[in-house]
């Protein structure tokens, strides 16, 4: 796998310290919002690129929380641009109501804006009390900088990246930093 790197765009050490700014963030608005109003608060993960970044952030957020899973393909197989998104069902566990609950959803990378979207949709139509999105990677192009998006790790050039739970055919996910591979790697595809 190493030898598939063409270089670190992004060091796990510079995660870590970004995951604390992050999740301080989050901790404040949600305590402020929870505080004298009703609601739980919810945090949906978007599978499976996302449950790295989520796991390393629940941990720094000192705040009781539930978690309630979405699956949604938008990368399959070999692609390294999207291909669209939709919702896996049989993996989406969400309640039918989130009338009580202050929903973030959590994703690995924002770039088309078109799962962020479609997520966004469904969970609004399950009336949360409010609804934030955070994600970790944010493209600089027109389509992920016009999105509003709550939340974000880091602003990244619009490279194919993989690493810290981003993939490339569901490989690479493991490895600690967010890093760009060498072009014979995917170039056949």
């Amino acid at each position: 796998m190493q030898d598939d790197i063409d270089h670190v765009l992004i060091d796990r050490h510079a995660i870590s310290r970004r995951l604390d700014e992050l999740a301080q963030a989050i901790a404040v608005d949600l305590k402020a919002e929870t505080k004298d109003g009703p609601g739980e608060i919810t945090l949906v993960p978007i599978l499976t690129g996302g449950i790295i970044f989520l796991a390393d952030l629940i941990r720094r957020l000192p705040i009781p929380m539930q978690i309630r899973v979405m699956s949604v393909t938008s990368y399959p197989g070999t692609a390294t641009s999207s291909r669209g998104a939709s919702i896996e069902a049989e993996l989406t566990k969400l309640p039918d109501d989130l009338s009580n609950n202050h929903v973030v959803v959590i994703d690995d990378i924002l770039d088309s804006g078109n799962t962020l979207r479609l997520v966004k949709e469904v969970i609004q139509k399950r009336n949360p009390i409010s609804l934030r999105t955070c994600v970790l990677l944010r493209k600089k192009i027109p389509s992920a900088m016009e999105f509003d998006v709550d939340y974000f790790a880091f602003d990244i050039p619009d490279e194919f990246v993989v690493g810290y739970g981003l993939d490339y055919n569901d490989y690479y996910r493991n490895l600690p930093d967010i890093v760009t591979l060498k072009k014979h790697v995917y170039a056949q595809t």
